[in-house]
């Protein structure tokens, strides 16, 4: 007989390839964090060290446009192998022109870097890569999944035997599951007959995340049919407009059966009124999901929650993201149900070549991809899991109170300078400062001219080592400036001048 091997095969060296790459990138790893931790330092100047390369640098960033940066990275995909200093080579490069997150600068979005244990969880999960759709090949995984989620649904109110949740590839993903199962627990019929004569009708806040209309899209809903609520001047959803808007589209002969109420807008960060939007939500048995994304995770800070997500546990559904307000890597999302059960009867489907469930329980359902929409799922619960366990949860609690202390000291310098103009809701919501920047206090007439002066300002401030955001506004775009846990006081300092600095070369 041939192709017998009897053991003479070479012997497997994966793991000496492994720790002869890890030693290789971690010497690039580490002095790239290095650097953020240095230029921390200067960033209460108005400018942070700048650094050689092949246009203006700091720590932050080397900023190219797109076509330039294609020409230096140069990523053609080679016919031979490139090997270990090829990958070197290619790492080196990924860090040079990428945004560095860790830097004290970065107040772009809706999160910043992950931490020291954040780094392991990653590593490990690439280690064991595997698949979080059935137990067998992800057994710790899947328990590890089961419990955060049991204990953030606890953490919302949701007092249950059967609440849970489980986790999602981000906040987007979250919000879409959440309409499907509405839809399928409402009217049972759609899961396997579609939306047959109904118009299904979806209400969001005005300032909603995109993400409802990208999902009507989707799912054959329509965009059109996904209706922005008017909001009060704080930014929140105003329940007696959502009450009118829901007797309209059911007056038209259409079928009313979603509010998204948001905790933490993208762009004011704005808390909406759950309780009164919970009590609509019951007359007309609607589903009320809670888009807390950006602002859910407060809830890890109670004096700071109250009053911003008082009523959230009468929500059917909440959607949270540790990595953004609580730095987990990205990404770290979950979907949290009032009664999991309804997850389950609206989302399974038998695939008796996949899925082996023991019992008739959702208590006993441990191939969790049956509750999701992916059947490829990362263990990204896992992240979370560790950071609590690292850290503890009265280290979040600290991370959420230290994240308002610096948007409330930013908000006062922003209020306290005669060339600043804030947008704002006051007190602060979530953790957003926005502002126009305006000499003595005086905006144009022209939105536009408002708008250039933002953009250009933002732009121009890369170069000091400082990335800010803009939205558009009534007055034109606005700057928003968002904070976090590990923002410094010298750092906001150091904004605020060199939003004045740059204002003032630029002529404005």
């Amino acid at each position: 007989m041939t192709g017998i091997t009897n053991g003479a095969e070479a012997p497997l060296n994966r793991a000496d390839e492994v720790k002869e790459l890890l030693e290789a990138v971690e010497k690039l790893i580490i002095p790239f964090i290095r650097s953020a931790d240095e230029d921390a330092a200067t960033k209460h100047t108005g400018h942070g060290l700048a650094i050689p390369g092949g246009g203006p640098r700091t720590a932050l960033v080397e900023h190219h446009p797109p076509k330039k940066l294609e020409q230096i990275l140069n990523l053609n995909i080679p016919e031979q192998a490139g090997g270990k200093d090829g990958l070197v080579q290619l790492v080196e490069k990924v860090l040079q022109y990428s945004v560095n997150t860790w830097d004290q600068g970065f107040l772009d979005k809706l999160y910043a870097s992950t931490n020291a244990v954040g780094v392991v969880s990653e590593l490990l999960l690439a280690t064991l890569n595997t698949n979080a759709h059935v137990y067998q090949v992800s057994p710790v995984l899947t328990l590890v999944e089961k419990h955060t989620t049991k204990h953030l649904a606890q953490l919302f109110g949701y007092t249950s035997p059967h609440a849970g949740g489980i986790s999602q590839p981000g906040g987007s993903a979250s919000n879409s599951s959440a309409i499907v199962i509405a839809r399928n627990t409402l009217y049972p019929e759609t899961k396997e007959n579609g939306n047959g004569t109904h118009r299904f009708t979806l209400f969001t806040s005005a300032h909603g995340h995109y993400s409802l209309e990208k999902a009507a899209q989707m799912f054959g809903l329509g965009s059109k049919n996904v209706i922005p609520v008017p909001i009060d001047e704080a930014g929140r959803m105003i329940p007696s407009e959502l009450e009118r808007l829901i007797t309209s589209s059911k007056s038209r002969g259409e079928t009313p059966f979603f509010i998204n109420a948001t905790a933490g807008t993208t762009v004011l960060g704005s808390f909406d009124p759950f309780p009164a939007l919970s009590t609509i939500a019951k007359t007309h048995n609607l589903w009320l999901h809670v888009d807390g994304s950006w602002g859910g995770s407060v809830i890890f800070n109670p004096q700071l929650a109250k009053g911003r997500l008082d009523g959230v546990s009468l929500a059917d559904s909440i959607a949270i993201n540790p990595h953004k307000m609580l730095g987990v890597p990205m990404t770290s999302s979950f979907l949290l149900a009032k009664d999991l059960r309804q997850f389950w009867a609206a989302m399974t489907l038998p695939a008796g070549y996949l899925f082996h469930n023991a019992g008739e329980s959702v208590d006993d359902i441990y191939d969790l991809a049956d509750l999701t929409p992916q059947c490829g799922r990362r263990a990204d619960a896992l992240k979370f899991f560790l950071s609590l366990q690292y850290y503890g949860q009265q280290h979040y609690a600290d991370v959420v109170a230290r994240a308002y202390a610096a948007a409330n000291y930013l908000s006062s310098l922003v209020a306290a300078s005669p060339h600043f103009v804030g947008v704002s809701p006051d007190p602060l919501p979530c953790l957003q400062v926005c502002f126009y920047w305006a000499r003595d206090g005086r905006l144009a007439d022209d939105k536009e001219v408002n708008s250039r002066v933002t953009s250009e300002v933002a732009k121009r401030l890369i170069s000091r080592g400082f990335m800010v955001d803009y939205a558009p506004g009534e007055r034109g775009k606005f700057f928003r400036v968002v904070v976090n846990g590990s923002t410094r006081r010298g750092t906001v300092e150091g904004l605020v001048k060199a939003v004045g600095e740059v204002a003032g070369e630029l002529g404005f």
